[in-house]
């Protein structure tokens, strides 16, 4: 059948049901009878539009057109009982009404058909092969209960109507009357039998299928328990049952098209909530008003208005006690609910309470893992760090002892983690920063619930683990910091102790030398002229190498030149002393802040003596220039280059970056075998000193 055509016909049946329901409203308001009237109304509205909204939408699910066949077949027998009542009360009784009668109770017995829609809910199919034979049982029972209707007069007496006597008796009543007794008994342990199919099907399926049944069952166990209070209480389980009775066939259709089918579980548990709360308060009420109230109406009771002091009594105690029992009515219902593991709502805010107070990584990621396990009732959990192009396991609950497991990232997809049920990424604005996973016990899955779990608690570290790397960061920084400082220090040390060295192997040694010999000049004043001249010609060369040596020593610690005239004047002066020939190209670049340019000279110094040491053969080209508010400079060789991955990074690489960072600059290296070397680094000049306009610039090129 086309679309079109299950549309209209499920429209057609949804149409008859409103019809025969709208007449058995006009017998019953005419007979005077409202009970007959509207009564039904509610549930089997509530069959046929659900049971058309399934038929025109998912048309090969029976469950559907088993809806409306109950719907139509029970409005129509009301329909005609209502019009045989309604002729009955006339004082006629027209043949019309006896075979509407008769078809009504033969369509009546549709309703049985419920069974078979219990035993293919949700999907339309049974739960195996095996439960053909329950099947086949249904719908012969059903086709024997038409036949009997049909051909006696047994369906009629069974249900009382107005017209006790068939048109059409092909089979004796005396016969009819035990069948039909005895397959509408045998409908309980098949419909017992179907809810059992029902079970196993729970029991096999999916997470998705588990609350599609979850819908139905709640619905079912809210019905009797209201059939057998009313029954009990109010002796009115009709009453009961026409109240709630459109629960059923709501919730079928909430199951069958998953909306807010993941909810199921919160519902279940406000209704426990409300429920014990209503009996709780109806308890206090009875034993206070009824019980008390009984045993001392000797001496309690006085005037017209007995009971109000225990009614205020009952309502103070309702009061004062309500909240305390409300918190223990709730915490009883989560566990029947969600057994031992958290309501995602408590989880939610056990770890933004936890979470709120600290960003130290050592203890918030193994408290991030442990609400998560608790939350989603996994055997293991794991907050994953973002490292590079991989996942690190930062955490994991309970605690795993060996080394940190690692799992490969994927651009914008969770990684497939070993034993894990469900992964889900961490992101903040647009950057992946780690991912959650865990894993459930054999046999277990993750429900939807603890699925949206997982993403809530993934949004909200997001953030979280955003603070944690820039705390990682800081803490980093503030470490390289102090190892700077040393280094620092270490270096200062090491200059004094060269500089010492240097004086004492070189200037002071010729200063010894020169004392000695004006000794001995002294001797031979007067009594030697030719060895008095040799001693001052000697004098005079060695007292100018010794000044020679005292201004070397004072240009390794801070050139006067570079005081004098600037950056571009001692770099040129320094590559014009280098034994490999360097290029230097400064245009444009002017005077700055003393510490700014002693620390790119000195990088310049080492970078062009790391070539000379390591690529002896090749050129080198040292650039420097001002570049938005920033003094750059890179000495680039065209030597045989190395791998910085792999080679350690030398002092004079380590003087360099840590020269540069403490006056907030960075250093870089970028080399290839094959390719040569590039050392290049970058000051940010302040605000005063990037404007100096008094300083003229001193260009330089040379070759």
């Amino acid at each position: 059948m086309t679309t079109a055509g299950t549309r209209w016909l499920a429209g057609g049946l949804l149409i008859l049901t409103v019809a025969a329901l709208a007449a058995t409203a006009g017998f019953g308001v005419a007979i005077g009878d409202p009970v007959d009237a509207f009564a039904f109304a509610p549930v089997l509205l509530a069959f046929a539009g659900v049971g058309a909204f399934v038929a025109t939408r998912r048309p090969a699910n029976p469950i559907g057109w088993l809806f409306l066949a109950e719907a139509l077949g029970f409005a129509l027998g009301v329909a005609t009982d209502t019009y045989a009542k309604y002729a009955t009360r006339a004082g006629v009784t027209p043949p019309s009404a006896t075979w509407a009668v008769w078809l009504g109770a033969a369509l009546g017995e549709l309703g049985f058909l419920f069974a078979l829609a219990l035993l293919l809910f949700p999907d339309g199919r049974l739960p195996s092969r095996r439960w053909r034979v329950l099947a086949w049982l249904i719908m012969a029972a059903e086709a024997l209960l038409l036949l009997a209707a049909g051909t006696s007069s047994a369906a009629l007496q069974a249900q009382n109507s107005a017209v006790l006597v068939s048109p059409v008796r092909l089979i004796p009543d005396s016969l009819a009357d035990p069948v039909v007794n005895v397959i509408q008994t045998a409908f309980i342990p098949l419909c017992l039998a179907a809810a059992a199919g029902c079970a196993v099907r729970y029991r096999r399926s999916a997470v998705d299928e588990r609350h599609q049944i979850k819908w139905v069952a709640y619905a079912g166990l809210l019905t009797a328990v209201a059939l057998l209070i009313c029954g009990i209480v109010f002796n009115n389980p009709l009453g009961a049952f026409l109240a709630v009775g459109p629960l059923i066939p709501v919730a079928a259709g909430i199951a069958i098209f998953k909306y807010r089918l993941y909810d199921i579980d919160l519902v279940i548990s406000k209704t426990i909530v409300y429920g014990l709360l209503a009996a709780f308060i109806t308890v206090v009420y009875v034993v206070i008003v009824a019980g008390i109230g009984s045993l001392g109406s000797g001496f309690l009771q006085a005037g017209s208005r007995p009971n109000l002091g225990l009614s205020i009594l009952a309502t103070a105690v309702v009061a004062v006690a309500f909240q305390p029992v409300r918190e223990r009515v709730q915490h009883l219902a989560n566990r029947l609910v969600f057994g031992r593991r958290a309501t995602p709502y408590e989880a939610l805010s056990e770890f933004a309470g936890r979470m709120g107070g600290t960003y130290a990584a050592q203890d918030v990621l193994p408290r991030m893992a442990r609400v998560l396990a608790e939350g989603t009732l996994a055997s293991h959990a794991v907050v994953w760090l973002k490292n590079g192009a991989e996942l690190v396991a930062g955490a994991c609950w309970p605690a795993d002892p060996g080394p940190p497991q690692r799992a490969a990232l994927a651009d914008g997809e969770p990684p497939v983690i070993a034993g894990a049920d469900r992964v889900t990424l961490v992101h903040y604005q647009g950057e992946t920063l780690g991912a959650l996973s865990v894993s459930k016990r054999p046999g277990e899955n993750l429900t939807p619930v603890e699925d949206k779990l997982m993403s809530h608690l993934a949004g909200q570290a997001g953030l979280l683990l955003r603070n944690i790397g820039l705390t990682q960061q800081l803490q980093a920084k503030l470490t390289e910091l102090q190892a700077s400082r040393l280094r620092i220090v270490a270096a200062a040390d090491d200059q004094r102790r060269r500089i010492e060295r240097d004086i004492h192997d070189g200037a002071q040694q010729q200063l010894l030398a020169i004392a000695a010999k004006l000794a001995a000049a002294e001797s031979a004043a007067g009594q030697d002229e030719e060895r008095e001249r040799a001693l001052v010609a000697q004098l005079k060369a060695e007292t100018s190498g010794a000044l020679q040596a005292l201004r070397e020593l004072a240009r390794g610690i801070y050139p006067p030149l570079l005081a004098d005239q600037g950056l571009t004047a001692a770099v040129i002066t320094q590559a014009n002393k280098a034994p490999v020939p360097v290029k230097v190209d400064a245009g444009g670049l002017g005077r700055y802040p003393a510490e700014i340019e002693t620390a790119i000279y000195f990088c310049c110094v080492e970078a062009l003596q790391n070539a000379a040491r390591h690529a002896p053969d090749s050129a080198v080209r040292i650039s420097l220039a001002e570049d938005g508010g920033q003094v750059v400079f890179a000495v680039t060789d065209d030597g045989p280059g190395f791998d910085p991955a792999a080679a350690a990074a030398g002092s004079g690489l380590r003087n360099m970056s840590d020269r540069l960072a403490a006056l907030g600059g960075s250093c870089q290296v970028d080399s290839r075998p094959g390719r040569g070397t590039t050392v290049a680094g970058r000051i940010e000049l302040p605000d005063a000193a990037a404007g100096n306009g008094g300083a003229v610039p001193l260009a330089g090129h040379m070759g």
